[in-house]
């Protein structure tokens, strides 16, 4: 017998949602087939079966939440090769091993009671989209099969759309990513003691730097920028490129600047990380920012792309935020919020002028550092912003 369990597929999980089994009682199954996909508070991952066999049982039911160790179902084995779940080399995977679909996608299919495996995807390598699913989703079946003939057939209804009571109010189920996100923010905030510190930048001579390269072939996003200045400035401050080890009483600085950029995604707020962005081109970060912000909005990022981070950026400007007080990204010390550039009068050189100017929120662990050691970052992170070739000859 396999007992096939959850076990630790994030840096420091506890627990996951079971959103889904991909086989059911009594069918046979091949060693790596996907068995359940499951959700934690920085993935949607497929656990593959560790060996070949028929599924003897299924003990927890799909919108569940369990721990970590827990057994989710039973293998009869007819492998004798196989090993146990946990120790399986095989891992959790973000992506099937049948056709290329994201664990989202997967969803729209369910949903609609259409049968994934059987769509030719038109996406890069064969990959299926929601707009393949939708597409199918809205062809006329054959008249003999059209109609919902139980209250089984149903479709499931939008998280949204679920009615709550006799008064038809609307709910939003409270789990999944949602939950994880929530347990995780309540115990950032319980243990860090946040203070913010507010900044102003004039992002004139940034913008003006962009059109330049823009006009000449090579567009930069402005968080590339943000993201490069933050690592040159957290070198001048190491403080905020650490974690408090409070059982040791140390604090740990990291050697490396691995800077997290919150993203927003179909399951909710998901921080991807670009890793030693102190080697890497202000061209380098971008094209990887574009490449983690692509895989988030299709929820298909590796754990090692979510994972490892040293401090965080979150870019809400583009939303139009004019100001926040973020909350740290526990075990981390600081995160820096970048909110709206507006148009404004500005004084330069005893004259008022128009700028654009860009509002920071930057939030740190009291316990590290010093409300004056925050502003000479931020003032740092600014000088850096407000004359942009400086970054191109800085050396982290």
């Amino acid at each position: 017998m396999l007992e096939v369990k959850l076990h630790d597929i994030g840096e420091g999980m506890t627990e996951g949602d079971i959103l889904h089994y991909f086989v059911k009682q009594g069918e046979k199954v091949e060693r790596d087939q996907p068995l359940i996909e499951v959700q934690t508070d920085k993935m949607t991952a497929e656990l593959p079966s560790p060996g070949a066999g028929v599924v003897k049982e299924i003990l927890i039911d799909p919108g569940s939440t369990v721990t970590v160790g827990t057994t989710l179902l039973i293998i009869e084995s007819e492998d004798t090769g196989a090993v146990s779940a946990e120790k399986s080399s095989a891992g959790p995977r973000p992506l099937s091993a049948r056709v290329l679909a994201t664990p989202y996608t997967r969803k729209l299919a369910r949903e609609r009671r259409i049968d994934i495996e059987q769509i030719k995807g038109s996406g890069p390598a064969g990959r299926v989209t929601d707009e393949d699913v939708l597409g199918t989703a809205r062809k006329p079946e054959p008249e003999a099969e059209v109609g919902i003939q139980s209250v089984a057939d149903m479709p499931e209804p939008h998280p949204i759309q679920q009615v709550s009571d006799a008064a038809e109010r609307l709910t939003i189920p409270f789990k999944g990513r949602r939950r994880q996100i929530a347990k995780k923010m309540v115990h950032a905030l319980k243990t860090i003691p946040h203070v913010t510190h507010f900044e102003e930048v004039d992002m004139t001579e940034l913008l003006l730097f962009r059109k330049e390269l823009k006009e000449a072939g090579r567009p930069l996003s402005a968080a590339a920028f943000f993201i490069k200045a933050a690592a040159i400035a957290l070198k001048d401050f190491p403080v905020f490129n650490a974690k408090l080890d409070e059982e040791n009483e140390v604090i740990v600085v990291e050697p490396e600047y691995n800077i997290g950029l919150a993203a927003d995604s179909p399951e909710g707020l998901i921080v991807p990380v670009i890793k030693q962005v102190e080697s890497k081109s202000i061209i380098q970060v971008n094209r990887e920012m574009k490449e983690l912000n692509e895989k988030a909005r299709e929820n298909r990022l590796s754990r090692h792309e979510l994972t490892g981070g040293t401090f965080t950026i979150s870019n809400v400007g583009p939303l139009g935020s004019m100001g926040a007080t973020p909350v740290i990204n526990h075990p981390e010390t600081g995160l820096m919020a970048l909110h709206a550039t507006k148009e404004k009068p500005v004084v330069r050189n005893g004259e008022i002028v128009i700028g654009w100017m860009m509002n920071v929120s930057m939030s740190f662990d009291h316990r590290v550092a010093d409300g004056a050691t925050a502003v000479a970052f931020t003032n740092r992170f600014k000088e850096l912003i407000e004359h942009p070739k400086m970054l191109i000859v800085e050396l982290v």
